[in-house]
């Protein structure tokens, strides 16, 4: 039997509840709850306690907390990397506890864009070719494909002297702006970022955020971080806290 398709951003959308201000409903977690176990103590630890969650469209918002609060496990959650023990997880309109494996990869390619802490850059390609990695995958021709990375580039301040080295001939902020670029050219409608100025010194993580801020400004593409980053937590329009696996605050800022 085949599987089911997955429907397209733009009939997610609509499904996802369109607002009065132009808004819609990205993301939606209820009594969302993962459990883990322990394998040196052999005890369930719960990551997530029954976490309501919501994000509209256009948010540039973190979540923080302390080390095992939960915060990492939360985003690979909605990044359907990982499953929930109970609860459900709604992404762009789509219930992703209802898809397979090779429906949530299909799902991730056409909505979702990541940036890891590590940059999960791959070592044998090019700063161009990696930036273009999941275009390729949908089958966007050569040409546009590069329109989009040496447009992505050019807003993230990477140069033309970059486009052909390798990650190992970029410094860490040069690579964390390729995995920037990378989440941004196929137009995801979340873009997921975990611990993204971790490895990075002040000033390169101030200015990589105030790009992503921008961007977020200018596209309109909703931005969720986790972090325990002030820098990160400053520049957020929303700050969610969470400690022992629960939503502990929530600040909307002007």
């Amino acid at each position: 039997m085949s599987e089911r398709s997955i429907e397209t951003p733009q009939s997610a959308s609509a499904q996802a509840g369109a607002r009065t201000d132009g808004q819609t409903l990205i993301v939606e977690t209820t009594r969302l709850v993962k459990i883990y176990q322990d394998k040196k103590n052999r005890v369930p630890v719960k990551a997530l306690d029954e976490v309501d969650f919501r994000v509209l469209s256009g948010e540039f918002t973190a979540i923080a907390g302390p080390s095992g609060s939960g915060k990492t496990t939360l985003l690979n959650m909605i990044g359907g990397l990982d499953k929930p023990t109970s609860g459900t997880v709604v992404v762009a309109g789509q219930d992703l506890g209802t898809l397979s494996r090779n429906q949530l990869a299909e799902f991730r390619l056409h909505h979702l864009g990541f940036v890891f802490q590590s940059y999960n850059l791959i070592p044998v390609l090019t700063a161009e070719e990696n930036a273009e990695f999941s275009l390729l995958l949908q089958g966007i021709p050569a040409a546009e494909r590069h329109r989009r990375v040496v447009e992505e580039f050019a807003d993230l301040g990477i140069g033309d002297d970059l486009i052909h080295r390798r990650p190992h001939e970029l410094s860490g902020g040069q690579q964390q702006r390729v995995a920037v670029a990378r989440a941004l050219v196929s137009r995801p409608q979340l873009i997921l970022a975990d611990e993204p100025t971790a490895n990075l010194d002040s000033k390169t993580g101030a200015r990589l955020l105030d790009k992503m801020r921008d961007l977020n400004e200018r596209t309109g593409i909703t931005f969720l971080f986790s972090t325990h980053d002030p820098m990160v937590m400053e520049r957020a329009r929303r700050l969610v806290i969470l400690r022992d696996g629960q939503i502990t605050e929530d600040e909307v800022r002007g």
